[in-house]
């Protein structure tokens, strides 16, 4: 029996997670029990009520079957099963279900420390919008990545800097917190991949460039947290086909934000 997620005071309301972790998974049956059990005990012991929703993107490979198992024996635990749209969509989809007072994602491959939640949960608390994981700047550093897979980076974020978001030098680090007020603002205003087709491939885009974009159009900080990022073999990014993608997202969220699209 699946265990309830929601805990009633003693009033008789529901009391909402103080923070709710989205993870998208794709065909991660080597690594995700591990995962799993590190970021449930992490959140568990760090904020109790904590409420961790995988996102599954319709994977074949088990995966799913794994993290309901996980899910039947942890409380705070949900699982979400969808069609392999892509890791955007599996994002925006947790996202959307989410109801703690802040709202993150963060990726299965824990390349970033779990510590970083404490200085994104600092951030809000201390008047932020959004805080997000940053692999650049002063206290960052990436720790086993190819040298062309930085460089390639580099560019991109040169591009998204100039176009979108000045100042702002990492904006595809798989960690990013939300107020719950920004949240609701940002999601009804985000358009890309929101009604994305069923896929055979992996894909990795740039929807992360959209969230921060409509958060700064509406007014919120932006708050860089320096990490020390671990590079993975596991990774599913295509350097090349990825970074035509995600070229292709900057332009159209530049295209939307001139169109006034956001507002």
């Amino acid at each position: 029996m699946r265990v309830d997620n929601q805990t009633a005071s003693d009033n008789g309301t529901v009391d909402l997670p103080p923070v709710s972790i989205v993870v998208p998974v794709y065909n991660e049956k080597t690594r995700i029990s591990d995962s799993l059990e590190r970021i449930w005990a992490w959140f568990n012991e760090t904020e109790p009520g904590a409420e961790i929703i995988f996102v599954d993107d319709g994977s074949t490979d088990g995966t799913t079957a794994i993290a309901r198992a996980f899910e039947d024996t942890h409380p705070g635990v949900r699982v979400l099963a969808e069609k392999h749209r892509g890791k955007a969509a599996a994002v925006i989809s947790g996202l959307e279900a989410a109801r703690g007072a802040i709202v993150g994602f963060m990726d299965v491959d824990l390349a970033t420390p779990l510590e970083t939640w404490l200085a994104c949960r600092d951030a809000i608390q201390a008047g932020a919008g959004v805080a997000i994981g940053s692999r650049e700047g002063a206290g960052a550093s990436r720790v086993g990545e190819p040298a062309y897979r930085h460089i390639m980076g580099r560019i991109f974020n040169g591009f998204v800097r100039f176009l979108l978001l000045p100042g702002i030098h990492d904006s595809q680090c798989g960690f990013k917190f939300f107020s719950r007020v920004a949240l609701d603002d940002i999601l009804p205003r985000q358009r890309l991949y929101r009604n994305a087709e069923e896929l055979s491939i992996p894909r990795v885009t740039a929807f992360d460039v959209e969230l921060l974009f409509i958060a700064r159009q509406q007014g919120y900080e932006i708050v860089s947290i320096p990490v020390t990022w671990q590079y993975g073999d596991h990774s599913k990014v295509n350097p090349v086909t990825d970074t035509l993608q995600n070229m292709r997202d900057i332009l159209t969220v530049r295209i939307n934000g001139w169109r006034g699209l956001y507002r």
